[in-house]
C-alpha cells in the first residue's frame, strides 16, 4: 500500500538558474546538492514547512534513458511550456503573488476568482509552470 510521496520530479534546463528559481525566488531550502556521474547532480528542494516532500531538479541531459533526440523533444516541451508542474497552496494568494512577483517571478496570470478558490499561475523559467491557489472553504 502507497502511504506517502516523498520525491517528485522537475525538469530543468540548467542547476544553477533553477537554484535561483526555487531557493531564491520561492524562499525553498536546498535538502541535497551533490554530484553524480556524467555531469548530472542530485539536487533536491523543497518548501521550508513541508520537509517531507522533495522537489528533485533534473536536469534535461544526455545521460541513461536519455539519448539526444529524446533530450531534444524534452527541451522543445520545456521550451513550450508544456511540461506542467503543480500546484502550491498558499493562505493569501494575493499578498504571496505580490511578493512572489517582486522577487522576479514571471506570473502567466494573475490572481483570479474561481468555484475552488483564488489562483495565480506562474513558470519557473525552464518551461514548467505552476497554479498558486488558496482553497475556498466549502460551504456546508
Amino acid at each position: 500500500m502507497i502511504t506517502h510521496l516523498s520525491h517528485a520530479t522537475i525538469f530543468v534546463l540548467d542547476y544553477d538558474q533553477a537554484l535561483d528559481f526555487y531557493r531564491d525566488k520561492l524562499g525553498f531550502e536546498v535538502r541535497a546538492d551533490f554530484p553524480m556521474e556524467g555531469g548530472f547532480r542530485w539536487l533536491t528542494v523543497g518548501p521550508k514547512n513541508q520537509p517531507d516532500l522533495e522537489l528533485v531538479l533534473y536536469k534535461a541531459m544526455v545521460f541513461g534513458k536519455f539519448d539526444e533526440e529524446a533530450v531534444g523533444h524534452l527541451r522543445a516541451l520545456l521550451d513550450r511550456g508544456l511540461m506542467g508542474g503543480g500546484v502550491f497552496d498558499t493562505d493569501d494568494c494575493r499578498a504571496t503573488y505580490e511578493e512572489l512577483k517582486s522577487r522576479g517571478v514571471e506570473f502567466t496570470s494573475p490572481p483570479t476568482e474561481n468555484p475552488y478558490g483564488v489562483e495565480a499561475i506562474f513558470i519557473d523559467g525552464c518551461g514548467n509552470w505552476f497554479s498558486l491557489t488558496q482553497h475556498t472553504q466549502p460551504e456546508k
